[in-house]
């Protein structure tokens, strides 16, 4: 007995059916698979070293704000008020003492109490990178901002040399005034900066302006009991600084 064997693909072709690729040649079915799966797979990994990446630049970010190089120093400073009129000077001339914290991008002056004198403790921030300056007043509990004098406030390398002299040994000097007052309220301290945003968050703050920068010049002056009194220094001289309410 003789056996007739038909080829399968033959056989479906007669019969009238295409034959599938994949019956055709199976080394050509799995090739496009193969391909689409490599692809996938370069694309996840591009995909997470990116997120790598990113996270080490954000993490190296903020490590670097936290950790960079601060420099600390304290410092006194003695004046006399020419302003007052009076001619001869007393014996003990009033004094400011200061701890400061100084880096590359910003100066952060801590104002103790007070003795013998008026005036408020306070923290003060200056950002020299958004050249902004931000008052905390310990009593209130209320943050201050303004754009950042630099007639007054030194440089921070000509900050770490004047506290440099000043450790050596009080300085005498003379008082400057500054007169402040408070314009509106600072919803959002986002904008303001990563250094305010850590010194003021959680506290009302406000933006202020300079007196003489009021329109009219600000002629009308505010009652003692809406000021109050910060007395600091970041230069050779020592500022008095007055914020008053609106």
């Amino acid at each position: 007995m003789v056996k007739i064997a038909f080829n399968s693909a033959l056989a479906q072709k007669a019969l009238g059916k295409e034959v599938p690729a994949a019956e055709k040649d199976p080394e050509l079915a799995s090739a496009p698979v193969g391909i689409e799966g490599s692809t996938g797979r370069c694309l996840l990994t591009l995909l997470g070293i990116a997120f790598i990446l990113s996270g080490l630049i954000v993490g190296g970010a903020c490590l670097y704000r936290y950790f960079t190089p601060k420099r600390m120093y304290h410092g006194a400073m003695q004046f006399s008020d020419v302003s007052s009129g009076g001619e001869s000077q007393p014996y003990y001339l009033p004094q400011v003492e200061e701890e400061v914290e100084i880096s590359d991008s910003m100066a952060v002056i801590s104002v103790p109490p007070p003795r013998f004198r008026a005036g408020d403790p306070a923290y003060i921030l200056h950002d020299f990178n958004r050249k902004l300056t931000a008052y905390l007043d310990l009593t209130l509990r209320t943050c201050f901002v303004i754009p950042l004098n630099t007639s007054v406030v030194l440089p921070p390398q000509d900050l770490i040399d004047l506290f440099s002299q000043l450790m050596s040994g009080s300085y005498r000097s003379y008082l400057v005034h500054e007169d402040l007052v408070v314009t509106e309220r600072i919803d959002d301290i986002k904008p303001l900066g990563f250094y305010i945003r850590r010194l003021c968050e959680g506290k009302d703050t406000y933006r202020m302006q300079r007196r003489s920068s009021l329109p009219g010049g600000g002629i009308q002056k505010r009652s003692t009991d809406e000021c109050f009194t910060i007395h600091h220094f970041e230069n050779k001289f020592v500022t008095e600084t007055r914020i008053c309410k609106a």
